[in-house]
């Protein structure tokens, strides 16, 4: 699906993982990030992080995910005040941090999760798989032309 992954053993490595993965793009060490994710120690690994929706002008968005689906390769966002889906949708290079205790086999798995955890369906779930590609133009394929054209996973928990 044209993402990259990287996987860590905790959510203390997230934030040197993230590093690594800005510097190996040439990307500049500044994101936001849903706000619950603002506590992990992103100074310590020269970034700047915020926490909070993203606007336009922010290139890089962190989020987690709900769940990941790995018949599909696809993540699950539910929105909501504490996961806003601008941060996905809006900046050119989406990082999502997935706990590998939340994979689950297949779309089925994930809604069966969701109505267990959350009842009713929340306003927005965004499946993403990858970066937003099209191939509108003379049957090309060009990736970023709906949303980020880079997107990448740090599993945590351990190899999958």
């Amino acid at each position: 699906m044209s993402s990259t992954v990287e996987t860590v053993q905790t959510d203390a490595e997230v934030p040197a993982a993230v590093a690594r993965y800005l510097a190996s793009n040439g990307l500049a060490p500044q994101a936001v990030c849903w706000p619950q994710l603002a506590v992990l120690d992103w100074a310590a690994a020269g970034l700047q992080v915020a926490g909070r929706a993203a606007n336009g002008n922010d290139p890089i968005g962190i989020t987690g995910c709900f769940c990941a689906i790995a018949e599909t390769g696809t993540l699950m966002l539910l929105s909501g005040p504490d996961s806003p889906a601008t941060v996905s949708l809006l900046p050119e290079t989406h990082i999502a941090i997935v706990k590998t205790a939340r994979l689950v086999r297949t779309m089925e798995d994930a809604f069966a999760l969701m109505r267990a955890e959350h009842g009713p369906v929340p306003r927005a779930i965004n499946f993403i798989s990858g970066p937003s590609r099209t191939g509108d133009i003379e049957q090309t394929i060009v990736l970023g032309a709906h949303g980020p054209c880079r997107v990448h996973l740090v599993l945590v928990g351990g190899d999958c």
